[in-house]
Formats: C-alpha cells, structure tokens, sequence
C-alpha cells in the first residue's frame, strides 16, 4: 500500500463506528510490545477545551526542551495532523509502513479505526523516544481507547452534556466516565467544572488516592486575564494567540499541571509556550481568524457549552460589521433546537450545510429545525466556493464557519485546493 491506499483502508473501517472497551486496544497493544508504557504521558479529557489543554500543555513541554508527542482527533485538514512530535506531523512513509505491517491483523480482528490510530502514534511515539506523550481522548474516558496509559497526571478541562446516546443521559453520568482516565495515586488538575460533575470526580478521585488540584483554588479570573497563585507559583496570563478569555483558563489549566507535576515554573518558558502554541502543536480552528477583510473566522465550537463560549467572544466584535452570516453544520447527535436560539440573534442569514459523514445532519433537517425557530435561513450545498467568493467582495461584513470540526475540515480542504 501507498499512503494513499493505507488511509482508504484506514477510512474504509468507519471512523464513526464506536465500540466502547478496552478488550480489543489492549490486544492491539500487546501485539505491538505494549509501546504506551515505553514513554512518560499526560492524558486529558472533557466536554470543551481539551484539544486546546493538550496543545498548550505540549507547547509548554516543548520550549521546556522536552521531545513532545501530541496525539489529538479529529484532524482538520490531514490525518497526519493527529500525531506529532514537536510540532512535527507523522510522516507518510511511517503510516504506510505501519497500515502494511498490519494489515493482515486489521482484517482478522477488525479494530476500530481510533484504536488503529492510537496503536499507531503510541508506536510512533515508543520509537521515536519521545519523552512525554500528551494523550487527549477521544470520548468520553473509561472506556477510550486511549485509557492504556499510565500518565504523570490526568486533566479533565470542562463537562457538559454530549454523547448522551453513549455516555449517559445526565451530568453525574457524563462525569463518571470522564473520571474513568483517574489512576491509582496520579495527580488529577479540573478545569472549571459544574457542581454536579465536580462531585462525582472528587469522589472518584478520593477512591483512586489522587490529589485534586481544582482550577478555582490555583487560579483566579480578572477580567481579561487570569492569575496562577499558588504554592510559590505566581504568574500572569493576558493573552494567548488562540482568541477568547476560555484560551487564557485553558493555558493556565496546562501550565499549572506541568508546574505541579515536572516542577515547570519559568515565567520565559510559560509564555513561550503559551505564545507558540500554534506552532508547537499545529492547532487549528479556534476562532481562528481565516481572512481579516472581510472577517471570516473558523470556529469547531460544536456543542452548547463550546457554542456559549464562541458567542461571548463574538459579540465582542458583531457590531462591527454590516452583515454577519453564519456556514453551521452538525452531528447529528446535537440537540439542534437550543443551539440555533442560541446563534439566531446574531447573524443575518445562516447557511445549512450538509457534511460528508453519514453521522452527521442533513441541511434539510437543520433547514426544517430552522424554518420552526423562524430563522432566516438557506441551504448551501458548495460552502467552500461560498466562502471562496464572499472573501473576493472585500466588504465589511463577517462570514463565520462554525460547527463541527468536520465541516472546517472539508471547507478547508477545498479551499487549499483552489489555491494550489
């Protein structure tokens, strides 16, 4: 196989099925030489944040001047984006090399296609002797895939209800699973988490013998920036390049972690992470300012909460434009009516749009969820000519992409395509 026919196997095997439980990982590992316990990793989970925790957290590794891998999903653009070391993608040649090596095991015991990706960057991350691995999940927690590693420390960013088909119907529900990446005595940092939640992941934590390291006890908000205050660590984080005052607690989530668990505590090495975080993990799709006139920004805000989030942000600046319109398209595991009164106010016209996963919703269903709420609406079946042509009005109004990582992802693509 070429690269080209490796990642048609790859995606042949139906990234969207889920089997929850480790039985099937814990094999593949085992075949391989168990590479997970050859390297020192950080895992992290949550409902929002945990991509921007994990990259935050290997930037800061990295300007530490350790041999960082960071494994996140889904990717935006190219698989290759899931696994790096140092900022660094896998290489090609290293997936063929794997996909061929496997293949004939793929096909007899029918891994998932996120256990073979995660058996892939922890042999890529064995191999290559990094000497941490930040480790993000991929759902939920318990029963990740990723949940075979033994971290320095475990983070869980934020929780809110999502997945409920698979996770549980409630917060308390939701929550214990993401407290199933908790280890026997490993440190265990929260972001700023519901009550609800932080109940079950404090007894959780009580039971596993891990201390609790809670956001609101080491750090404190103040309007535009956010202060670490704790056990001699005093520092101050004003800014950081991915936008939002949720980017600041993420930061400060990560660079508290490493202080209390590798003893990280230059201010120079803290703000170089934090500032060359973009460069150092790759990491995209953060309200990600794509165009500047006219604005067009790309946001993989895709549930209530994340959406919350990217709407603070955005009313910041929505004056300032003319004419705002919005590209949104979903899983089709969103509860899709709160999520659009929520957007409604704010754009003139939203664009439905259809992704290409057989998981995700058709426009027509997002279209008909907007014709109820009254919502200026249509459906817009080529969004990357769309974009393409409202970035060549050079006017002043705003174009947001926002939704699941998925439809960045394809509008992305399409649009690097036409500037090659």
């Amino acid at each position: 196989m070429n690269i080209k026919e490796a990642l048609a196997k790859l995606y042949s095997i139906h990234q969207f099925s889920i089997k929850l439980g480790l039985d099937n990982i814990i094999k593949l590992l085992e075949y391989l030489g168990n590479p997970q316990n050859k390297f020192k990793s950080i895992h992290i989970a949550g409902s929002n944040g945990k991509g921007s925790t994990a990259s935050f957290t290997a930037s800061i590794l990295t300007e530490a001047g350790y041999k960082t891998g960071l494994y996140t999903s889904p990717h935006l653009v190219r698989f290759n984006e899931r696994v790096r070391i140092n900022g660094i993608e896998i290489p090609d040649l290293y997936i063929t090399e794997f996909m061929n090596e496997m293949n004939s095991y793929i096909d007899k015991y029918s891994p998932t296609f996120f256990e073979i990706t995660t058996a892939l960057a922890f042999k890529y991350f064995a191999e290559n002797n990094i000497d941490i691995g930040v480790i993000e999940t991929g759902l939920g927690g318990r029963l990740d895939a990723t949940n075979t590693i033994t971290p320095l420390a475990s983070i869980i960013t934020t929780i809110s209800l999502e997945h409920t088909n698979i996770l549980g119907k409630t917060i308390e529900e939701i929550a214990k699973e993401k407290a199933g990446i908790i280890k026997q005595g490993v440190p265990l940092f929260a972001g700023l988490i519901d009550a609800r939640a932080l109940k079950v992941i404090e007894e959780s934590a009580i039971k596993s013998g891990s201390d609790l390291y809670k956001f609101s006890k080491f750090a404190q908000i103040k309007n535009d920036s956010v202060n670490i205050n704790y056990d001699g660590l005093n520092y101050n984080i004003y800014k950081t390049p991915l936008i939002g005052n949720h980017q600041l607690r993420n930061s400060a989530l990560a660079a508290f972690s490493l202080y209390k668990t590798l003893n990280i505590k230059s201010p120079k090495i803290f703000s170089g992470g934090i500032n060359k975080v973009i460069k150092n993990s790759g990491i995209q799709g953060r309200y990600e300012i794509y165009n500047e006139k006219p604005k067009v920004i790309f946001d993989a805000s895709h549930n209530f909460e994340g959406i919350e989030t990217f709407i603070e942000e955005f009313k910041k600046e929505s004056i300032l434009y003319d004419k705002k319109y919005l590209i949104y398209g979903a899983m089709n595991d969103k509860d899709i009516i709160p999520i659009l009164k929520l957007l409604k106010d704010y754009f003139d016209i939203i664009y439905f749009t259809s992704i290409n996963y057989e998981r995700a919703f058709k426009a027509e269903e997002l279209e008909k969820a907007g014709k109820e709420l009254k919502i200026c609406n249509e459906i817009l079946p080529e969004p990357a000519e769309f974009v393409s042509e409202f970035i060549s009005l050079q006017n002043s109004n705003c174009l947001v992409v926002l939704g699941s990582i998925y439809l960045l992802g394809e509008i992305k693509l399409m649009l690097s395509d036409k500037r090659t």
